[in-house]
This record gives structure tokens, C-alpha cells and sequence, in this order.
């Protein structure tokens, strides 16, 4: 191991057991080894409860027992400008945003791997991610480092050793949704150490290295930066209350008032008090303030079975070969972590955008979350839903009414209630 002692790998530490482990296991491979903790958020302006200082502290002591260097870098600007301010404007137009993955795109796998590299002198980065890469070690070390922000489009022409992400061996535990839409250089300069290991045997790495206080922390779960209040409160903070009316899908009846669409996401349920059913939201109208409710949590408004996103960012072969020469391609999809992989087939529209069409219709489609694109092992990469379909009951009501000779329009399709 005396060429890989040479190596220097920077490993992003997030005070988690993940982290610990992966610099742990760098370590074991005989690489030089630093860790760094990113600190995103001003806790100076923070009125919840966070972790952040506490994190640091655990990182910093992981460190210290493996005997690493650690460092400290901020992002409280970008991640503000670039993260923050994307979540509020995504809720602001009445979408519901991943933070996680624009973080990663923007933060760790941008500003953090240029720091590693011209900063501290890195040959690659490492995570704690449950992710796999199609490179072993030696390659990403011999990839070269490509600081320059490329155009829109890659050139397809150019040749290059593309770099294919792959789900990690434990299913339970993949990580790829979140790192759908990180660049190409980014993933050629990149090491997921856990990529092949369970959560359980990661869990035990830890412990047989006396990382006890890391192994005995919850694992974090939603955005650091709102702590332990409700989260429509925390986004009141920041956007003005536009309130409106709860309205029935089924009846068009005004059944209550909210403060604002942006506090609800389609197939949450909307806290109303009428009579014995549960009330769930199954679509917005940001234009008049209603909010759509349906008296049950498998209600057909909550069913479509087509989407549009926004120009796919396709992480190995963009577009990829199949959906440029045929138009449409059949893969899998997500978009939520660890939902069941859903057949489906891609259109390609001319703006790099793509239709996406599925085989029977899903719960919850929501647009603002990231369609990932899967085949085999492989994450193709990912698109924003920024269009739905009409709901199974709209559809259903449209043939009613083919059936009794009355016309349905436009608008009536997509949001309006059955009158």
C-alpha cells in the first residue's frame, strides 16, 4: 500500500456514524485522510433547537480517534443563496421542494469538492453515502480534475471515461435519489467507501472502533435549520400567509379556511374537523388560494398516472442513447427515497424536459419532487415534476359526463372540484 499511502482523500464529516466509518475505512485502505465538517447554517439567527454545534463536535472527535486532521469550512452564504432560498421560493409558487438534493448538486459536490481539491490538496472526496460509483479507487485517482463549469449540454462526441452511479449494495439503506443530480466531474473524483456494506455491518465497524458516541446518536432526519418546531410555523417565518379555502374534490362545499397552498403537499392530511372522516389534500389552486380536499387517504384525486419534469440532468450519458435514437425509453422511476421502483416510459421533448408516463397510476404525485431514473443498479439521473396529470377522478368524472352528453373544460381537468 506505500502508492496508496500517497493518496489523499478528503472526507466530508457530518458527526453521523456514516461519515466515521467511511474516513475510517479510507484509512484502512492506507490513504492519507482529512475530515471536514461543512457548517450550512447561521446558528447566530437560529431560534429553533440545532445539532450543528454538536455535530461538529462529534466530527472533530471522530478525528480525533482515528488521528486524522480535521477541518472546518462554511457555506452559510451559498447554501443560503443556492439551497435555502430555492426551498422557499419552490413552496412560494406552490411546489414541494428536495432541499437534500440541491444541496448535494450545489454544496457538497461543488463548492465542497473545489475546496478539497485546490484547498487542501485532495486526489478525491469521500462521503458516507450508501452509493456506488462504476470506478474502483485507482481509476478516480487517475481522473483528471476539472474545475471549469461546462455548457448546457455536454458534447456526445467527446470522449471521456463517463462514470456510471449505482445503487448501494444495501437496498434499504440507498442513497442515489439524493445524489441524482450531482455532476459528472464531481462523481469521477468521488469515493463511496460504504457503497458495499450494510447499515447493520457499518453499525459494527463502528462499534468494534470505539465510535460509541456517533453509534448511539439518531440517525438526522429533516432539515436541521427548522429544529424541533412544526414546520408550516417555520415557513411562515419567511413567506407572507395567503390565506384561502379547504374545498371538496367531490362537492365543490367550502369546508374551512388555511393560511396558505404552500403549508400543504399533495396526500397530507388537512386537519379538518368535519364529522368522522379524515381530510387529505389532493390538489392546489395557487391562483385563487383553494386547497382540495378528499375525505379519504386512497380517494382517487390522489392518483395520476403522468408527469412532466423539467430538463433531465442525466448523470452518465446525456440524453441517453436509447431515448435520442427511439424518442422513448422504458426505465424505472422514484420520487421519494426508498419508494418502490415504479415501471415507466420516458418521452423526450425538444427542451431536454421529458414526459413520463406510467403503467398504472401512483399515490401522490407531487410537483417539486425529483423524478429519479433508474435502470438495473444504475441512477440515470433525475428531473423536477413540474407538471401533473389529471387525477384518476377527474378522468373518471370526464367519461361521466361524456356519458350524459355534458363538456368538460380545460381547467376543469386539472383543479377544479365536480360541481
Amino acid at each position: 500500500m506505500m502508492g496508496a499511502a500517497r493518496r489523499h482523500v478528503v472526507c466530508a464529516m457530518s458527526g453521523g456514524v456514516d461519515s466515521a466509518v467511511a474516513a475510517l475505512l479510507l484509512r484502512r485502505r492506507g490513504y492519507d485522510v482529512t475530515g471536514v465538517f461543512m457548517n450550512n447554517w447561521d446558528l447566530v439567527d437560529e431560534k429553533g433547537i440545532c445539532q450543528g454545534n454538536q455535530d461538529c463536535e462529534d466530527a472533530y472527535k471522530v478525528c480525533q480517534i482515528l488521528n486524522i486532521p480535521f477541518r472546518q469550512v462554511s457555506y452559510v452564504k451559498e447554501y443560503w443563496n443556492e439551497v435555502f432560498s430555492y426551498l422557499l421560493n419552490e413552496y412560494e409558487v406552490g411546489r414541494t421542494p428536495n432541499p437534500d438534493i440541491i444541496c448535494n448538486k450545489n454544496i457538497k459536490f461543488n463548492y465542497f469538492l473545489h475546496y478539497a481539491m485546490n484547498n487542501i490538496g485532495a486526489d478525491a472526496i469521500a462521503t458516507g453515502h450508501y452509493a456506488r460509483t462504476s470506478l474502483e479507487d485507482n481509476e478516480v485517482f487517475h481522473q483528471k480534475y476539472k474545475q471549469e463549469a461546462r455548457g448546457l449540454f455536454r458534447n456526445r462526441f467527446e470522449i471521456r471515461n463517463t462514470v456510471k452511479l449505482l445503487q448501494g449494495a444495501d437496498h434499504n439503506k440507498d442513497q442515489t435519489f439524493f445524489l441524482s443530480q450531482i455532476s459528472q466531474e464531481a462523481l469521477q473524483k468521488t469515493i463511496f467507501p460504504l457503497g458495499d456494506l450494510t447499515k447493520d455491518f457499518v453499525k459494527k465497524i463502528a462499534a468494534e472502533h470505539q465510535l460509541y458516541h456517533v453509534l448511539k446518536k439518531k440517525e438526522s432526519m429533516g432539515l436541521c435549520f427548522v429544529g424541533k418546531r412544526d414546520f408550516s410555523e417555520f415557513l411562515l417565518e419567511y413567506l407572507q400567509p395567503r390565506p384561502g379555502n379547504f374545498v371538496s374534490i367531490e362537492d365543490g362545499k367550502i369546508l374551512g379556511r388555511h393560511k396558505g397552498c404552500f403549508l400543504y403537499t399533495f396526500g397530507q392530511r388537512a386537519k379538518l374537523r368535519i364529522g368522522s372522516n379524515a381530510w387529505f389534500v389532493v390538489d392546489k389552486n395557487i391562483a385563487s388560494g383553494e386547497v382540495f380536499v378528499a375525505p379519504c387517504r386512497d380517494h382517487p384525486a390522489l392518483y395520476r398516472d403522468l408527469l412532466r419534469t423539467s430538463r433531465v440532468h442525466w448523470i452518465a450519458e446525456e440524453p441517453p442513447a436509447e431515448l435520442i435514437q427511439n424518442k422513448m425509453m422504458e426505465c424505472n422511476f422514484r420520487f421519494q427515497h426508498l419508494m418502490a421502483l415504479v415501471p415507466c416510459t420516458l418521452t423526450l421533448n425538444q427542451d431536454g424536459s421529458v414526459w413520463l408516463t406510467l403503467s398504472k397510476p401512483i399515490r401522490d404525485l407531487t410537483a417539486g419532487q425529483f423524478a429519479v431514473f433508474y435502470k438495473g443498479d444504475e441512477c440515470l439521473g433525475s428531473g423536477m415534476i413540474l407538471r401533473l396529470g389529471p387525477s384518476v377522478f377527474i378522468l373518471q368524472q370526464g367519461k361521466n359526463r361524456e356519458t350524459t352528453g355534458e363538456n368538460i373544460s380545460a381547467d376543469e381537468v386539472t383543479v377544479q372540484p365536480t360541481k
